[in-house]
């Protein structure tokens, strides 16, 4: 564990420390927190913080599976290589750029060294199967292996997915079965909203993330859109004129969505690729609109998102903080 705590680590304990207290009628008074069962397991489409991995894929409670990406005729991993500036000039100049989903044999590679490290089981959140067959991959691996995995379709993608994985880690640590921990990662996937901006549908088009008749709304009249994933597939949401009127309307739909939460419970991560100082202002103006939320996320797109998405995009992930409930009272409730 580093020295400093990283801010994903002191959100993990801020979620822990009402678990911690008296949530264990039959635990006495300074008993040791249960042991961790459950292994986490995720994609690199989960677009997770560099702290919170640093913070839990040492003792093996988080592992994130990088998903390839094909520049050319090159292979590069994402975490393995520092492919930003490659995708960049390869989309700007207009050579393919092309993703997969990681074999079979990386997800059993995780699941085996979880099983060697003493857990008892691994929960497996995955980027939406509307997008990518990266689940299907997980589930082969499951069945090869000994240890019970629980894999999970997100049915959605970025930092809503890695609030949903964020979650199963938050019910792992409490020590949580991984019946429980899937449960909490999919209530914390169904709180989230993917809504975002690309100046162009171009390449979501080539990728086949969204139809052909929607990427003339990208051609037509300068028009710009606002896009959304919806049952984990990418839909058209609103078209506006210019870029500047598409930012600001992306702006008013998300506070919109974080204002009607449950009072200081939203939580909001902005994703850019190439316009850092654009998602520095949004962050800024959504922190101002949206009082009592924590500290706005700022993350460029990972490779495998950013292929699709292409240079200028920015995207905003509105979520829910929550704790998992304890299972006694869940069960009377």
């Amino acid at each position: 564990m580093p020295h400093r705590d990283p801010a994903g680590w002191l959100w993990l304990k801020e979620r822990l420390i009402p678990l911690r207290q008296a949530r264990r009628p039959a635990a006495a008074p300074g008993a040791a927190p249960a042991a961790v069962r459950t292994a986490v397991v995720t994609d690199s489409a989960a677009a997770l913080p560099a702290d919170w991995v640093r913070a839990f894929a040492a003792d093996g409670l988080l592992t994130v599976v990088p998903m390839p990406v094909m520049v050319g005729a090159e292979i590069y991993g994402e975490g393995e290589d520092d492919i930003a500036d490659t995708i960049a000039v390869a989309l700007a100049s207009g050579r393919p750029v092309k993703t997969s989903r990681p074999s079979p044999g990386q997800f059993e590679q995780a699941y085996l060294a979880a099983q060697r490290r003493g857990f008892e089981s691994v929960v497996s959140v995955h980027i939406s199967g509307e997008l990518s067959g990266t689940a299907d991959s997980a589930r082969l691996a499951a069945a090869r292996v000994g240890i019970p995995v629980e894999v999970v379709d997100s049915r959605t993608v970025g930092m809503a997915q890695g609030m949903g994985v964020q979650g199963a880690v938050v019910a792992a640590a409490d020590g949580r079965t991984a019946a429980e921990v899937r449960e909490f990662a999919e209530q914390q996937l169904a709180r989230t909203k993917v809504y975002f901006y690309v100046p162009s549908l171009e390449q979501l088009r080539r990728g086949g993330r969204i139809g052909a008749a929607a990427s003339l709304w990208g051609t037509m009249f300068s028009i710009k859109p606002i896009l959304a994933v919806e049952d984990g597939r990418v839909v058209p949401l609103e078209k506006v004129r210019s870029a500047a009127k598409a930012i600001a309307r992306l702006q008013e739909i998300v506070v919109a969505d974080a204002t009607g939460r449950p009072a200081g419970q939203a939580r909001l991560a902005v994703h850019h690729f190439g316009n850092p100082a654009e998602a520095g202002l949004l962050a800024a103006q959504l922190a101002e609109a949206v009082p009592g939320c924590p500290p706005v996320q700022i993350s460029a797109l990972p490779a495998v998102l950013a292929a699709h998405a292409g240079l200028g995009v920015l995207a905003v992930i509105v979520g829910e903080s929550g704790t998992p409930a304890d299972p006694e009272t869940s069960a009377t409730s």
